[in-house]
């Protein structure tokens, strides 16, 4: 039921169909004089209060501009060419998968840029700083656009996980590196960039140190994953080095070279693709056993472990019973166990078995010979091995 305020669209309508006409009365008359022009435009507002007002009231939404559409889709100009995302388009971009989900990647980088302090110092015969400036997941093709141009693009086959990367070495570092190995001067000003064409004997030569890269990246990946990089072709034009769709994701590491006030920054880019088939090791936090071994902390801790004193229990017979049955038990009764003189005891060590025995007499004590070798993890085998074996060579 409805009380006799309630308002119906019904009702609303012939609300504004009324208005309608006062107003068009009110415009007949306000031709013959300016008061009619006042009075109508005062009608003019109540009617634009009272619909506004219906509207609310009946639950009907404010239609959209094609701005606050556009924002709200994440395309607007401004946004965009501030190089932000909003809306929808920053849902659909927090897709890309971060980098810090695999945490291997940047110790494996780390190793890499270590090497390639050593690698670079004595290819260049020069002091070569080598930094890791930045980790981050990019899109594709959002990264081949941003390249800037000239720039030394090097696509390298990754063999054992069949797929390709990137090596790219902006125009900056190209040309110190050129002037580097041609004997310029040392610690001379910055050399301009005329725009043009790289030769054949400076691909060849740049062509020389982005193996230099790929190796020391080789031995980075070893301890995780035997991989052989090799480069398989040469760009200049950011186009033609497309190994991937433009939509998926890479790992983009920005590495920055400085040789005595001269340098650049190079950058390697691994698709998702690529590193896929070691994505599983890679979302280890630590591989204490491949990287970063300290093979006298594992002798020292097996050793403690292995001179260790642990209880053991024998345990003869074990049979449940109800606890109505053991709260009746009286001084005299007897409790008769599925036991014979010739069944094995468990050894036990807490809840683990250990091994199973034969009781027997030893002097006035009670032995156990045991009858089976003892139940040990395999992953410590080895240790316990490794450790007594050294610690037989000291002796």
């Amino acid at each position: 039921m409805s009380g006799p305020d309630d308002k119906t669209p019904a009702a609303g309508g012939e609300q504004d169909n009324l208005a309608n006409e006062w107003g068009a009365a009110l415009a007949e008359q306000g031709n013959d004089g300016g008061g009619g022009d006042m009075m109508a435009a005062e009608w003019a507002t109540m009617l634009d209060s009272q619909t506004n007002f219906d509207d609310a009231e009946s639950g009907v939404d404010r239609l959209l501009n094609q701005d606050e559409i556009d924002s709200m889709l994440g395309f607007s100009v401004g946004e965009m060419g501030a190089g932000g995302r909003a809306g929808i388009r920053a849902i659909v971009d927090s897709g890309t998968v971060s980098y810090e989900r695999l945490p291997m990647l940047e110790i494996i980088f780390e190793r890499m840029v270590r090497h390639l302090s050593t690698s670079l110092r004595n290819f260049f015969n020069d002091n070569v700083e080598v930094t890791l400036d930045a980790i981050r997941s990019v899109r594709f093709g959002d990264y081949v656009n941003s390249i800037p141009l000239p720039a030394m693009i090097a696509v390298f086959r990754a063999e054992e996980w069949d797929n390709f990367g990137l090596v790219t070495v902006e125009s900056t570092l190209t040309y110190a590196v050129l002037d580097t190995m041609l004997g310029g001067r040392r610690g001379g000003p910055q050399i301009r960039h005329d725009g043009r064409p790289f030769t054949t004997i400076e691909m060849n030569l740049l062509k020389r140190m982005i193996g230099v890269v790929l190796t020391d990246a080789e031995a980075a990946f070893r301890p995780l994953s035997a991989v052989t990089f090799k480069v398989d072709r040469i760009e200049t034009n950011p186009r033609f080095a497309t190994i991937s769709r433009p939509a998926n994701a890479a790992i983009r590491v920005d590495l920055r070279l400085d040789m005595e006030g001269r340098g650049g920054a190079l950058q390697v880019l691994l698709p998702y693709a690529t590193i896929e088939p070691v994505r599983d090791l890679l979302l280890e936090s630590f591989m204490g056993e491949k990287i970063g071994r300290d093979p006298i902390w594992e002798n020292h801790l097996a050793t403690e472990i292995y001179q260790a004193t642990v209880p053991v229990e024998a345990v003869l017979h074990q049979e449940m019973m109800p606890l109505s049955r053991i709260m009746s038990l009286d001084i005299g009764d007897t409790l008769v166990f599925d036991a014979k003189p010739d069944r094995f005891v468990t050894l036990r060590c807490g809840d683990f078995g250990v091994t199973e025995g034969r009781v027997g007499r030893v002097d006035d004590k009670i032995a156990v010979q045991t009858v089976a070798s003892l139940r040990r993890s395999r992953t410590t085998i080895g240790v316990f091995d490794s450790s007594v074996s050294s610690r037989s060579e000291r002796g």
